[in-house]
C-alpha cells in the first residue's frame, strides 16, 4: 500500500488514464495524493525563428517579455483549473489530494519534489517514443526512473484493453 503517491501530469491526452490509474492505487482516508504539472520554462521564450537571426532574437522594446508573461500566466492559470478538477474528483473517493503547477524543468523537478515531499510512488506516463524519436525528444519517464528517491509506475501511453476497463470502471 502506498501512502504517498506524486502523478506527474502533462497535458497529453494520457493525462487522465495516468490520473485514473493513481486514483485505483491509493486507499480511501489512508492515501494521499499530489498532481503535480510543469511548464518546462526552456520553451516560454522559445521561438521556432531563435537563432534565425530575426527581430525576434532583438527585442529592444519588451513588448515580447510581456506577452510571455501574460501567456505564461494564462497557462499557469488554465493548468491549476485542470489539476483543481482532478483533485475534487480524488476528493470525491476520499483521497486526500493537493496539486502543484510549477514553471521548471520536470527531469529534475519531479525527483526534486517526490524527495521533498516523501513520496513513495511516482505515477508518471510514457508515450511510446522508440529509437531516433525518444532521442530528440528525450524521455521524461526515463529520466526521473533512473533519477527517482522511491518507486516509479510507468503507464504506457497506448492505451490497451485493460487500461480502458480500468478507466471506465472509475468512471463514478
Amino acid at each position: 500500500m502506498y501512502k504517498k503517491i506524486l502523478v506527474a501530469l502533462d497535458r497529453s491526452p494520457e493525462a487522465a488514464l495516468i490520473f485514473d490509474f493513481a486514483l485505483s492505487l491509493a486507499q480511501a482516508k489512508t492515501s494521499e495524493l499530489l498532481l503535480l504539472h510543469f511548464i518546462d520554462w526552456q520553451m516560454q521564450d522559445a521561438s521556432p525563428w531563435i537563432g534565425v537571426a530575426t527581430l525576434y532574437d532583438v527585442d529592444v522594446s519588451g513588448k515580447h517579455h510581456d506577452w510571455s508573461r501574460r501567456h505564461l500566466q494564462k497557462e499557469i492559470e488554465h493548468s491549476q483549473s485542470w489539476l483543481e478538477s482532478l483533485a475534487i474528483k480524488a476528493n470525491q473517493h476520499d483521497i486526500p489530494c493537493n496539486y502543484e503547477c510549477r514553471v521548471a524543468n520536470c527531469n529534475l523537478g519531479i525527483g526534486d519534489r517526490a524527495k521533498e515531499w516523501g513520496a513513495d510512488l511516482i505515477v508518471i506516463g510514457r508515450r511510446g517514443h522508440k529509437n531516433i524519436s525518444e532521442i530528440l525528444l528525450g524521455s521524461v519517464s526515463n529520466y526521473v526512473i533512473h533519477h527517482a528517491p522511491c518507486s516509479v509506475l510507468v503507464i504506457q501511453g497506448n492505451k490497451t484493453a485493460e487500461t480502458d476497463e480500468l478507466a471506465n470502471a472509475l468512471e463514478v
